[in-house]
């Protein structure tokens, strides 16, 4: 009896530690964060002129049954590859299609894989006007790679060269989440990035923490990228975009 006291009593300090070690609230800004789009025009960024514009001082994608999208198209930063970050922005966009936040990602140039001119590979921050789970935003998303749906909603996960083990799913239930998700409206965005530890928050609030351990698969660094997906006529808005490098 005392020995099963003692081990409960272990249990439960050990997951006090863990839950004050995860914070489920996201950090305060870094003083180093800066603003990467200027509100006026698209000065920094390269992607296709007939479907990305700034309207309104937020940069405004649209694809058309005049102007489809021929395969997924992104608007490319040109700061450079960003390897450990802090990332900062609010997205709004319709219910016909998604969009996506690239991070760490290659841009494609060659093969059929490159459908445009703007095309690239890697970590995607999946956007959707969606509340029910499991189509959300948030997951982590594997564009033009094998892994699919990395990371979802809910879950703190790893992945390393066995394959994706899930070590807890309730960082945010679905009924939480249709609280949470502003559907319609702005949503602001974090994520953190740092060697193989990735957290996206949504809200002020942590809805996913996954540790990338995959030695082949893994991406430390990489393009930064907005998304237009390929089918559905659709639009999606970003705004107040800042980024800040992690030391």
């Amino acid at each position: 009896m005392i020995r099963t006291l003692l081990l409960a009593s272990l249990a439960l300090i050990a997951n006090a530690t863990f839950a004050e070690e995860l914070s489920l609230k996201a950090p305060a800004e870094s003083a180093e964060l800066k603003a990467i789009f200027n509100g006026k025009n698209l000065d920094g960024w390269d992607g296709d002129p007939s479907m990305w514009s700034v309207r309104d001082g937020v940069i405004y994608g649209e694809t058309t049954p005049d102007n489809p999208a021929k395969g997924n198209t992104f608007l490319i930063w040109k700061g450079g590859d960003i390897s450990d970050f802090e990332l900062r922005l609010s997205f709004r966009c319709s219910a016909t299609n998604n969009s996506g936040i690239q991070y760490r990602s290659q841009r494609i140039t060659e093969g059929k894989r490159a459908s445009n001119a703007w095309v690239v590979g890697g970590y995607q921050h999946e956007i959707r006007n969606e509340e029910d789970f499991p189509n959300v935003p948030s997951f982590i998303y594997d564009e033009k790679g094998t892994r699919g749906r990395i990371c979802l909603v809910g879950e703190q996960a790893v992945w390393n060269a066995d394959g994706k083990k899930v070590i807890r799913d309730d960082l945010i239930n679905a009924s939480a989440f249709k609280e949470l998700m502003k559907v319609d409206d702005w949503n602001d965005v974090v994520i953190i990035a740092k060697g193989s530890h990735i957290q996206h928050y949504l809200n002020g609030q942590l809805v996913l923490d996954f540790d990338d351990q995959h030695p082949e698969k893994a991406f430390s660094q990489g393009v930064l990228a907005l998304q237009l997906h390929a089918g559905k006529p659709m639009w999606t808005e970003f705004k107040n975009i800042r980024l800040a490098p992690i030391k």
